[in-house]
């Protein structure tokens, strides 16, 4: 477990040694483990993949609070970990949180990301999104399976995870965060994928996040919700290694 920025970060790292990867970012409340099913099937494809806990999540370092709307501590962390895994060109696939994420590494990083897909990703508050997370709240206080779920995956974290995401999207700072200036400097292929159900934001948030990237294809997958990923693996999966296959991410060759 590689000590990164001054804290352990959990890593996974499957396939032949490359300095190319795909490398998965995983949502507000998640871990690896929710990327078990993508992780089957890039690993069945033979794909060089990278998965991890972010900081304060899983089995990864405990943390204090998360630099929302920002997320500038977990971009430190995703350049580090690069540079300590000898990862030179990265395809980011990020859900949510960790396509946010994406969105900004990939707009200042141009010569390490190959590729970028992002699922329901946010780039400014809406109303759906605050409705959305009030919900989870709700959940969280009042359904002990949905306790005992974050529990498994982040053990006596559980409650530190949580709270330092519900908290982190309520704050003054997040009613006025836009990320549209800074995701037209992207240059590589972007996937922009969310569920027409979404419980987070409605399809023009989709719709303008594509807008605002010059290279940007849209999915809006039709009866599917935020968890896409995971409620709907194999339409996800044949979306994302076509996306590979397009834009030529072996992970063998240097021109990524």
């Amino acid at each position: 477990m590689p000590v990164i920025n001054g804290h352990y970060i959990h890593v996974e790292r499957f396939g032949a040694e490359s300095t190319h990867a795909v490398v998965l970012l995983h949502h507000g409340l998640g871990s690896t483990h929710s990327w078990k099913e993508q992780i089957r099937f890039l690993k069945h494809n033979n794909l060089p993949l990278i998965a991890y806990d972010r900081w304060g999540y899983g089995q990864s370092e405990h943390r204090e609070y998360l630099s929302i709307p920002s997320f500038q501590d977990d971009i430190h962390d995703l350049s580090k970990l690069l540079e300590i895994e000898g990862i030179q060109r990265a395809l980011l696939v990020g859900h949510s949180d960790g396509g946010t994420i994406g969105l900004s590494y990939a707009a200042e990083n141009h010569a390490v990301v190959s590729g970028l897909v992002t699922i329901a990703a946010h780039i400014y508050i809406e109303e759906k999104m605050v409705k959305g997370i009030n919900d989870i709240y709700r959940q969280y206080n009042g359904d002990a399976r949905f306790r005992r779920g974050l529990k498994r995956m982040h053990g006596d974290k559980s409650d530190e995870v949580f709270y330092n995401w519900y908290n982190g999207w309520n704050t003054e700072d997040v009613m006025n965060w836009d990320l549209r200036e800074l995701i037209t400097q992207i240059r590589c292929p972007v996937l922009v994928i969310q569920g027409i159900e979404d419980e987070h934001a409605i399809p023009q948030h989709a719709k303008d996040t594509a807008a605002s990237i010059p290279t940007a294809d849209l999915w809006l997958a039709q009866g599917e919700k935020h968890m896409l990923p995971q409620d709907a693996p194999e339409k996800f999966n044949q979306k994302l290694i076509s996306f590979i296959q397009r834009i030529n991410f072996s992970g063998n060759s240097p021109g990524g």
